[in-house]
């Protein structure tokens, strides 16, 4: 088992008195797990928790160099995305495009830090209307630009005829259903846990709710194997994989690029790659996907 801090162990960690520990856990979402009464800390998630929610970094001290052929594409995993790379590397071969999945904040981290060209990502905002706009605000100095890559279905990926019987996230909690998840700062664990909170439901009693997988495929290929009843995924690793799919709700899954690297030479191929025909093929080898929005600026709506 993973190290467990307890709360004045987690308090001297975070250089804090131990009152403000539970402001924390409930305030600002502080892992936290309770054991016959007792407060207990995972350390790899308060580390991850710091991670997460860090607002200033350096600046760097070399920036990105000029486009001279690689285009760094990092953030948050996708299977359209990584098939959309390869063809990219096909028709283009002056240029190399390269992924670093990193999870949709991990994504704007590198940017900006300017360790990358573009940046994938599909954090759902707090009003559940809007996507990546707030949080790119937080990160980032200037608002970037905002590209649409496609639109794609999110919700609960299950086992092919569902033997566990899983039709809601309120069927998560039921007794020896084990999942498997994705790690945080990813926009899927972020619907996830908000899903869970509505439900009234604390993940870390599900079993497997710390069994973080990097990949939407990991997920399913988990499940797949009958290592885990359910997870939270996409809809085309289920039609890929042959699981049973509960379906959530539909999510824009944006490129966001700074306006500084806006007209790379391989920044404007790739973003005209998604106006092309040989794109929208790629898209015929899955189920929920929504390319109509595919290669546009998207702007923040007024509310």
């Amino acid at each position: 088992m993973k190290q467990l801090l307890s709360t004045k162990e987690v308090a001297q960690f975070l250089e804090i008195n131990e009152k403000m520990v539970y402001t924390l856990v409930a305030e600002k979402g502080l892992p936290a797990t309770k054991i016959t009464g007792k407060w207990l800390f995972p350390q790899h998630l308060v580390e991850q928790w710091i991670e997460t929610n860090t607002i200033n970094y350096p600046k760097p001290s070399t920036p990105l160099p000029p486009y001279q052929g690689l285009l760094i594409i990092t953030g948050s995993n996708d299977l359209l995305l990584d098939k959309t790379i390869s063809l990219f590397n096909t028709l283009y071969p002056g240029h190399v495009a390269v992924f670093g999945n990193l999870g949709s904040m991990g994504g704007l981290r590198a940017l900006r830090q300017n360790l990358c060209h573009m940046a994938s990502s599909h954090l759902l905002q707090e009003n559940e209307n809007e996507y990546n706009f707030d949080f790119a605000t937080k990160e980032l100095e200037k608002m970037p630009a905002v590209v649409n890559f496609c639109k794609r279905e999110q919700g609960i990926l299950v086992q092919k005829g569902n033997p566990k019987k899983i039709n809601s996230i309120a069927d998560i909690a039921g007794q020896g259903i084990k999942i498997v998840n994705r790690p945080l700062g990813t926009g899927t664990r972020l619907l996830f846990d908000r899903l869970l909170n509505k439900a009234g439901i604390k993940g870390e009693k599900i079993e497997g709710y710390h069994n973080e997988l990097s990949r939407h495929m990991d997920v399913g290929l988990e499940i797949l194997a009958g290592r885990a009843d359910a997870g939270p995924g996409i809809k085309p690793v289920a039609s890929l994989l042959g699981l049973e799919f509960i379906p959530v709700r539909w999510e824009r899954y944006d490129l966001l690029i700074t306006k500084e690297r806006f007209f790379d030479k391989g920044v404007q191929l790739f973003l005209g790659l998604l106006e092309e025909p040989a794109f929208y093929d790629l898209t015929k080898m899955f189920d929920g996907y929504d390319v109509s929005m595919s290669g546009k600026v998207v702007f923040q709506q007024e509310t």
